[in-house]
Order: structure tokens, then sequence, then C-alpha cells
């Protein structure tokens, strides 16, 4: 049984669509007053969180903490830079077998995954040599 989806979860279902790309609940709260359809705050993280758990949006949480919101259109995967916060999507993907094999070894409904790796970017690497060598004495 398809549980109904309150006004407010709509909306921002709507909106993620329509931006077609990830966002923060501050970006999303902020979204909807610009275009008067205000909702606080507190409203927009509990909808988040009923839209995340019937699989109809998808959360990223980068290496600063923030998670990210979008609709859920298909498995993302990123190489992300910790210097300067880069993301760099990855369009292959290794881990569809073995989520399928999940799936079922476990009968897990398995609504979406992330892959993410951690590193320095190319554009940092320079800055980041520089700085992580010590002199030596």
């Amino acid at each position: 049984m398809k549980t109904q989806r309150t006004r407010s979860q709509e909306r921002i279902l709507i909106l993620l669509k329509t931006l077609n790309r990830a966002i923060s609940a501050q970006d999303i709260y902020i979204e909807l007053r610009n275009q008067n359809q205000t909702m606080g705050l507190a409203t927009v993280y509990r909808s988040l969180d009923a839209l995340k758990l019937e699989g109809s949006v998808q959360v990223r949480t980068l290496a600063s903490g923030e998670s990210l919101y979008s609709s859920v259109q298909e498995d993302r995967h990123h190489l992300t830079c910790l210097q300067c916060g880069a993301s760099i999507p990855i369009n292959e993907c290794p881990v569809h077998e073995l989520e399928d094999q999940l799936h079922q070894s476990y009968q897990f409904k398995i609504y979406y995954h992330t892959l993410e790796f951690f590193g320095i970017c190319t554009t940092c690497q320079p800055t980041h040599a520089a700085t992580s060598h010590t002199s030596e004495g």
C-alpha cells in the first residue's frame, strides 16, 4: 500500500525534478520561498526524510558533512576533492552486479546507491604537495 504524499512533499519532489541537480535542504527552503511557496525549514527536513524513506529522493553527504538531495533518477558516482570540494561524476559503475547479488542474497529492496572516492584533484595537487612536505633541517 502506497502512502499518500503531503502537499509539502509533492512541492519538494517537483522542485527537485525541475532543478535536476543535487541541492541542500537549506537551498530547497530558499528556492521554495523564492517561488512564493513558503514552508518552514523543519517541514522541508521532515518532507525530505519521508521522500527518502519511500525511495523518491536520494541523499549524498559531502566530505564537509553537508547533505545534498536529488530526485532518484540514477545511481550517482563521484570523485571528490578534499581540498577544494570539486566533485567529478564517474560514468561507469563497478557495483551494479554486487547490488543484484545483495538484493538476491538478503531480499533487500535497494532504491539507489552512491559510490564516492575522496582525494585531491589535479588542480589542487601542486598546492597540496607543496604544503604537505616539511623541510628537513
